[in-house]
């Protein structure tokens, strides 16, 4: 008799699945976060939306979902250590956060509107007092008309 007559069927079975290898990249493995676009770029506004646990007076644990819409400023790092830096304008007030893209406090970001640039960093952006003199060039997603209807 042959080693494949004596087989068991689990053993078969095992034979024949192809082993997982480690080289699947971290980046594969997760959901892709972005909705409506492929990729980030510099001038982009985006509505990213990030979990955040809250605890009541009661000491009752919940989690909500925060929305910060704002324009893209710089991309930096490489791969699963990747992060976006965020600007907005709220109440006079300029706000700026640094989010890693892969973190599990971000439920997804959604794409709003691009702006034509031509650099990577928009610094020239944060300088109020020298002021920014035109208007970009912006054109507008499904997602940024039904916002600007409102």
């Amino acid at each position: 008799m042959s080693d494949e007559q004596n087989q068991t069927p689990e053993e078969a079975v095992l034979e024949t699945t192809p082993e997982v290898t480690q080289e699947t990249s971290v980046l594969e493995a997760q959901p892709s976060k972005l909705v409506g676009m492929n990729e980030l770029q510099a001038g982009q506004t985006v509505r990213l939306h990030e979990r955040i646990k809250d605890v009541s007076p009661k000491g009752e644990e919940r989690e909500r979902i925060q929305v910060f819409e704002g324009m893209i400023l710089a991309l930096g790092g490489k791969g699963i250590s990747r992060t976006v830096t965020l600007r907005k304008v709220s109440d006079g007030i300029g706000v700026e956060k640094i989010y890693p893209i892969n973190s599990p406090v971000i439920a997804k970001i959604e794409l709003m509107k691009t702006a034509k640039v031509r650099q990577a960093k928009l610094g020239f952006l944060k300088d109020l007092k020298l002021g920014f003199k035109r208007a970009l060039k912006e054109t507008y997603t499904e997602l940024g008309m039904e916002k600007k209807k409102k």
